[in-house]
């Protein structure tokens, strides 16, 4: 592969070659940002860990310069902070056992903006063709992120460059910025991510640049967890102990309608939920 920044880097932590570690991939995440995977895409790391016939990959799309700094971090620069991000970012493709973590360099900007977005659908389109996973977790439509939301657009582009024999089967969008507890029942995944809880934390422990740099991440993302298992049912006990919520966004693998399309009856199925409940 030719990623197109200089900065790219692609990590394999078992050290196979780049064309196994890639053509072994069966779950795949595409983030924004160092620690977006490990917060929202666990339930692809947990279904793949420690397994030998389905292998978790990454992908993070922006180089981590623009992130907020307190503390021991505060007089790093954006170059010293790109380079603890990605140094984290490994770590946790290293804990979490994942088949591989590119991190494809891309200022924030690329991302957000349409016209620059070229280059980084011609990365995420050239790793996809390369893994072919079976399932894709990235950003959801509804994600209040400026940059995720781009990472969105820019991952639904790549995989409608390809031919239909080489899309995933199943696209999952996943929750960071904004949470998806609104959605209507019959619209959500529900993604049980209780297993291994010490791993989970220690995935979202990895990131002190963040956590000790002014954002307690790590405690807001397993609390959202916790949440989501114990307000999912009003009139029975918790069967699980921590969950995500995921969309389902599989149908736009195939350019099937619009994005905005396709957001619009779920909106329109929550007013409705909204307001039959005030008759």
């Amino acid at each position: 592969m030719n990623l197109t920044q200089a900065s790219a880097d692609l990590f394999i932590p078992d050290a196979e070659t780049d064309a196994r570690a890639l053509g072994r991939t069966t779950h795949l995440g595409i983030g924004a940002h160092q620690d977006d995977l490990e917060f929202m895409a666990l339930h692809g790391i947990l279904q793949c860990f420690q397994r030998k016939d389905c292998w978790f990959g990454g992908i993070t799309c922006t180089n981590g310069s623009g992130s907020p700094r307190t503390g021991p971090y505060t007089h790093f620069t954006d170059e010293a902070m790109q380079a603890v991000r990605s140094k984290e970012q490994r770590t946790a493709a290293s804990i979490g056992d994942y088949s591989f973590i590119a991190q494809l360099g891309h200022p924030s900007q690329t991302a957000k903006h349409a016209k620059r977005r070229a280059a980084l659908v011609e990365d995420i389109t050239q790793i996809l063709r390369a893994t072919r996973p079976t399932v894709v977790y990235t950003h959801n439509p509804f994600d209040k992120h400026a940059t995720h939301i781009g990472v969105l657009l820019a991952t639904l582009a790549a995989i409608q460059a390809l031919p239909d024999s080489q899309r995933p089967k199943e696209l999952i969008g996943c929750e960071v910025w904004r949470g998806l507890d609104w959605l209507p029942d019959s619209e959500k995944l529900i993604h049980d991510v209780s297993a291994h809880p010490n791993l989970a934390a220690a995935l979202n422990g990895v990131y002190d640049s963040q956590i000790s740099g002014g954002k307690r991440y790590d405690l807001a993302v397993e609390g959202r967890r916790r949440a989501n298992a114990t307000f999912l049912d009003a009139h029975n006990s918790d069967e699980l102990t921590q969950v995500h919520y995921a969309l389902d966004m599989s149908q736009l693998i195939h350019g099937d309608g619009s994005l905005e399309a396709y957001i619009r009856p779920i909106v329109e199925g929550f007013q409705h939920e909204l307001f039959s409940a005030l008759e």
